[in-house]
């Protein structure tokens, strides 16, 4: 894929990229596409940092432009030993950073860490039934619609409702 963006890397995240995380999850809009609570503090997200630190199945990338965070991505492998072959994504991206390619730069580094690296089969995650931009990212890296999870969270005082998607690999 073309990097539109030369100046932008794509990096494990870091103690180093605390404070962008706590910026951009602090963006309402960005805060308001995830289940994170908005307005949290660094001492939450660096407390996020060290616990996931020494886990070996967690795969945790920033987009950094310029030195500020402007996208992260994770991929968790569960833990179960009968779900160890599935993995959830959870991602966020600056809002005037969005329709730009940082998505795809992300999903595409955890997908290729996923297939390549942790042989993984399945891949999943949940995204608000409203947020188009962001279904059509996860279809044009071949996740699929499973089902549809009704008044799963609360965003603006009203319960929403997700789609469940996973994309399954073929293995050789």
């Amino acid at each position: 894929m073309p990097n539109a963006h030369p100046t932008i890397v794509i990096e494990r995240c870091a103690e180093a990229h605390i404070d962008g995380l706590t910026v951009l999850y602090s963006e309402p809009s960005v805060a308001a596409q995830t289940l994170q609570m908005p307005y949290q503090s660094r001492e939450l997200w660096r407390q996020r940092l060290a616990q996931r630190a020494d886990n070996e199945r967690l795969v945790s990338l920033v987009a950094v432009h310029q030195g500020t965070v402007i996208g992260s991505c994770s991929l968790e492998q569960f833990s179960r030993v009968r779900r160890s072959h599935c993995a959830g994504i959870g991602m966020g991206v600056a809002s005037a950073w969005q329709r730009q390619g940082i998505g795809s730069r992300l999903l595409a580094a955890v997908l290729e860490v996923a297939d390549n690296w942790m042989n993984l089969r399945r891949v999943e995650l949940t995204v608000y039934a409203d947020n188009l931009p962001a279904i059509g990212l996860y279809q044009k890296f071949g996740f699929e619609t499973e089902g549809q999870l009704r008044d799963y969270a609360i965003r603006d005082g009203r319960y929403l409702d997700v789609l469940s998607m996973a994309r399954l690999r073929t293995m050789p």
